[in-house]
């Protein structure tokens, strides 16, 4: 098992490194083009831009989940995984012992291991939507102390009349909080910051009402 973020990097690099290799050796892998699919709006949501997306079949997520697992064996050594996916959704959720490493503080290794096989999958045409990644179920959980602790700020920023910034927090995150938020008449909210300090303020809509 890996000791440190430092050894997560080097191994992910490795890994794609091995992975580019293999196809070079029967074909080009075309460049991925930059994508800009999301803006994020100094309002409440996040807005997707409208774009061709490539639907996913049953045997491209296949090998989506194959590259999943050996990514996550190769970082934590676990070799005994249990995988569920929603092709639906393009949903991947992972199950194990010895995976503290590959969540790691806050949830950011799932976050590089997600960019990872979203990057591959682009590479390797298997799908243009968005790969989901959870592990031990760790943004579900994470996604309701959220949903509290966005909620609790809200309230103490109409409470002080003053505005409340919250931690910095990848986009995923970012948009369920905007879109919680927005459904509270008292406050708007912005985000602020580059990534990956970016971060949501929260701020107490003044009543003009006497």
């Amino acid at each position: 098992m890996l000791p440190a973020d430092d050894s997560l990097k080097n191994a992910i690099n490795s890994f794609v490194m091995s992975l580019e290799e293999e196809a070079n050796s029967s074909k080009k892998i075309q460049p991925l083009k930059e994508e800009k699919n999301t803006i994020e709006k100094n309002s409440n949501e996040v807005e997707e831009k409208p774009s061709k997306i490539k639907e996913i079949t049953g045997k491209d997520f296949e090998k989506i989940i194959e590259v999943t697992k050996k990514i996550i064996e190769k970082i934590s050594g676990e070799e005994d995984l249990k995988i569920e996916n929603d092709t639906d959704k393009s949903r991947i959720s992972v199950y194990g012992r010895n995976l503290s490493i590959v969540i790691g503080k806050n949830g950011k290794n799932i976050d590089a291991i997600e960019y990872i096989v979203n990057l591959i999958a682009k590479r390797k045409k298997l799908s243009d939507s968005r790969i989901l990644i959870d592990i031990k179920d760790y943004r579900k959980k994470n996604s309701e102390k959220i949903r509290k602790m966005a909620l609790k700020m809200a309230q103490k920023a109409v409470k002080e009349g003053r505005k409340i910034a919250l931690r910095p927090m990848p986009p995923y995150e970012r948009k369920a909080v905007h879109n919680l938020l927005s459904k509270i008449k008292e406050v708007r909210t912005r985000s602020r910051d580059n990534e990956p300090n970016r971060r949501i303020v929260i701020y107490p809509v003044e009543n003009k009402t006497e």
